[in-house]
């Protein structure tokens, strides 16, 4: 069985997880700007209770974003360092796909629109469908976008929205079953989702840790606005 260790920066929040034989141990805070002083001690936390080292590991998962463009910088350099150091492989989470997992552990959702607050007025946003076994499809692709250019479908039924993204519902044109705007993403699911990209041969070389930002240029679209 596989063990998978992973760790989440990309919003407020600031969690790690670790999977063990399909079980999982989460250190979840809300934490602004303190992420560089708590993702590690969280490892070493769960780490230490498992009595596991990094290189008995199989591979480590993060949220590659979207997300704060700063969080998103600080999961991808100590996944980097981490899984150099022990010579495994790593593997890269959408922060959306995250929160659709979220939807769907705990309160079963197998439609869901994911926003993240992508600050400037503006909301990253996608739709997945997930099926029993919690493997994710994605029907909506990722982007960055105003709330009012979000599309869903005309029929709604069985759609739910969850993340920041959606404290922006007024302005979305249109409305799901059911709303969750004080979710933010998870370890755990990271590490649930990564264990399903391990065993389809997913995994990548450290050096492959790249954040996904969505918005190219922040200076540039401050400039322009």
């Amino acid at each position: 069985m596989s063990r998978i260790l992973a760790i989440d920066t990309a919003t407020e929040a600031c969690s790690a997880a670790l999977l063990i034989e399909g079980n999982v141990k989460e250190s979840f805070v809300v934490a602004p700007r303190e992420h560089n002083e708590r993702i590690l001690p969280m490892v070493d936390e769960l780490l230490s209770s498992a009595g596991l080292g990094i290189k008995q590991l199989d591979a480590i998962a993060f949220g590659q974003g979207p997300g704060a463009f700063t969080g998103v910088r600080v999961a991808a350099g100590i996944v980097q360092g981490l899984a150099y150091a022990a010579d495994i492989p790593v593997i890269g989470i959408s922060n959306l796909a995250a929160l659709a997992h979220y939807a769907f552990r705990v309160y079963q959702h197998e439609k869901v629109f994911t926003a993240i607050d992508a600050r400037m007025d503006e909301i990253y946003f996608a739709a997945y469908t997930v099926n029993t076994e919690g493997k994710l499809a994605l029907v909506i692709p990722e982007s960055v976008i105003s709330p009012e250019n979000a599309t869903g479908y005309e029929d709604m039924s069985g759609w739910v929205g969850v993340g920041s993204g959606w404290s922006y519902s007024p302005r979305i044109p249109f409305k799901p079953e059911v709303i969750y705007k004080d979710i933010l993403p998870h370890a755990q699911d990271i590490a649930l989702l990564g264990e399903l990209a391990w065993k389809c041969g997913e995994a990548v070389p450290p050096e492959q840790a790249i954040p996904v930002y969505l918005r190219d240029n922040v200076a540039k679209k401050k400039q322009e606005r």
